[in-house]
């Protein structure tokens, strides 16, 4: 672990850091983070793939709370497909990292009352070192040709299937070109693509929790325009 989780450094690009606000359907960005989740598990060692289902493999805490959580809960329940965690785990998970990160000086929160009765919650930023450090890392790895770290690639890869370009700063054939770039890192480090389950577990593991990701999202959007 490297003290930030993967569904942090999502929901941190997906919020304006000066409105406090998220800046994508959030129903996207609860799918995302609750995928986020297992796919470090995954890549920790902690789950796999067997079976038509994603089980414990290892329940040794990995030092992260709500990861720690997601695998206490996966190894005493009953299996459940990739896509199935990924809805279960996706309610309430947002609120549980914005609390986190309340409480790590990383964002604020502010609580305002609109048209004298609707309560707002908004969540600025307050230390940008941890979304410098994604960006800074997105960035040279649509810069370059050779595929990033499986961090960075996994972060790629959950950015491409949210459609979280805009999140970048990017539009238009900047948007398009950045998509194309983020499949070509997913499909490069094995999180894409066709799964082999002869391969190891990890990345089928991986694979079959980002398709699931790409179907639930496009059951909620709509697919991709």
């Amino acid at each position: 672990m490297t003290g930030v989780a993967l569904a942090e450094e999502l929901l941190l690009l997906a919020y304006d850091d000066e409105t406090g606000k998220a800046t994508m359907p959030r129903i996207g960005l609860d799918l995302g983070m609750a995928a986020a989740v297992l796919v470090e598990l995954a890549l920790a060692g902690r789950i796999a793939y067997a079976d038509g289902s994603l089980v414990a493999t290892d329940p040794t805490p990995v030092g992260e709370p709500i990861l720690d959580g997601v695998l206490g809960r996966i190894a005493a329940d009953t299996p459940h497909t990739p896509s199935s965690w990924v809805q279960r785990l996706r309610h309430g998970l947002r609120d549980r990292i914005l609390d986190d990160l309340v409480d790590r000086g990383v964002v604020r929160h502010v609580e305002e009352t609109e048209l004298g009765f609707i309560v707002v919650h908004r969540y600025p930023l307050a230390d940008p070192s941890v979304e410098e450090d994604s960006r800074l890392r997105l960035a040279a790895a649509l810069a370059g040709g050779e595929l990033p770290d499986e961090r960075t690639a996994a972060l790629a890869t959950l950015v491409a299937v949210l459609r979280m370009e805009p999140a970048l700063g990017l539009t238009g054939q900047a948007a398009v070109d950045a998509h194309r770039r983020l499949e070509e890192i997913g499909g490069g480090a094995g999180f894409t693509g066709t799964v082999s389950l002869d391969d190891s577990l990890v990345r089928p593991s991986v694979a079959l929790v980002i398709t699931a990701l790409g179907q639930a999202v496009d059951a909620a959007l709509g697919p991709p325009r």
